[in-house]
């Protein structure tokens, strides 16, 4: 047993040690890290709006109940030195006939309760303003607008963290693994993305991106250097209509990054193929995008995609989506450039050629035999 758990340690170490560092997750995060920021945390709170939405749940959350508990008991304290400068609290022995400033506050506590009921605009009718003091008056007024000020900012914040477009990409999933095979008598990458909603997007365009690490001919060494990757279905790029799975695909022709790959190689090579898909989110109108990426581990050579839709017998349309990634092994070129040589071999072969210094001599033929 010992044995056994110090070579899978072992293996696992080693797998940690090949892995790439990749750019963008599987699931679309960035990896990045932005180090000696001149500029300093102040900028974020510029855009405060910005700043709340992208923070994570447990923070909205803490900052959400310290903004309402934070003003409740500001609030509370300057209502109860309210109480306390017009001497109405029972300390004081206020008179039968002294009028306070607000009904029924007797110390810090009570205090408190009336910022609340003030705030939420509870309205129990125990304790209230008179009309005995300016002072009291003003802080009503200013508690209620900034009540209302902070009510809507943090509900707001709430409510568009819910909806924001980035929980509709979370349905939207693409293949595991990338492939490479021919596809209408072209060398071609493929991928397979899903639509796991029945609502659509709207406007959908699906484009990609090569990172690499590239020198100039100057020298330079470019980190992430980005190359274009056109991706197409059979009826264009843009305006998909994404009801079903779509195999999205790039051809390999003599433009493509990928001509100069091949089979034996490809797992050599240093890249980060980046997909992006943008979209229109049908329910809200929101603008959202999907990103995954692939490393040259995730990209099969001499594969394709199994089928996934099928008709059933009633006539509706069945997507199987036990079979999204799974993959069939198929005849492939092993590079690009084998497969362009061999078709304009074949192309010459049909093709006849003049001789321009070519002349036909007849010779005579003598029946004349010795014997």
């Amino acid at each position: 047993m010992f044995n056994y758990l110090r070579k899978r340690f072992t293996s696992h170490i080693r797998e940690r040690s090949r892995r790439r560092a990749r750019l963008v997750s599987k699931d679309g995060r960035c990896n990045i890290e932005f180090g000696n920021v001149e500029q300093s945390r102040f900028v974020f709170l510029i855009d405060i709006w910005t700043t709340i939405l992208d923070l994570r749940w447990r923070y909205k959350m803490t900052i959400f109940i310290s903004a309402f508990l934070g003003s409740w008991f500001l609030f509370g304290l300057l209502w109860y030195v309210v109480a306390y400068i017009h001497k109405d609290l029972p300390e004081f022995n206020p008179s039968i006939n002294h009028t306070p400033c607000v009904e029924n506050i007797n110390g810090l506590t009570s205090a408190f309760l009336f910022s609340l009921e003030t705030q939420v605009t509870i309205g129990y009718g125990f304790r209230c303003v008179t009309e005995q003091c300016a002072t009291a008056i003003f802080l009503l007024i200013f508690q209620s607008i900034l009540g209302v000020i902070i009510n809507s900012f943090m509900c707001g914040a709430i409510l568009a963290k819910i909806s924001r477009s980035k929980n509709r990409a979370k349905t939207i999933t693409f293949s595991k693994n990338a492939v490479i095979s021919k596809r209408a008598g072209k060398l071609c990458l493929l991928i397979r993305v899903a639509n796991l909603r029945k609502s659509l997007l709207i406007g959908s365009h699906i484009y990609g991106k090569l990172l690499k690490t590239t020198i100039t001919p100057e020298g330079e060494t470019i980190i992430l250097d980005q190359v274009n990757i056109e991706f197409v279905v059979d009826a264009g790029n843009e305006n998909l209509f994404f009801i079903s799975p779509l195999t999205i695909y790039h051809i390999i022709d003599r433009n493509s990054p990928f001509f100069h790959m091949a089979a034996e190689t490809i797992l050599q090579q240093d890249f980060e193929l980046v997909v992006f898909l943008d979209g229109t989110v049908e329910a809200t109108s929101a603008t959202c995008q999907v990103r995954t990426s692939y490393i040259p581990e995730e990209v099969l050579w001499g594969y394709r995609f199994a089928p996934i839709v099928s008709k059933t017998k009633e006539g509706k349309y069945r997507v199987d989506f036990q079979n999204f990634s799974k993959t069939v092994a198929v005849e492939t070129p092993h590079c690009a450039f084998c497969l362009y040589n061999e078709k304009e071999a074949k192309a010459k072969e049909k093709k006849g050629y003049d001789n321009p210094g070519f002349v036909l001599s007849e010779v005579s033929e003598t029946s004349d035999t010795k014997m």
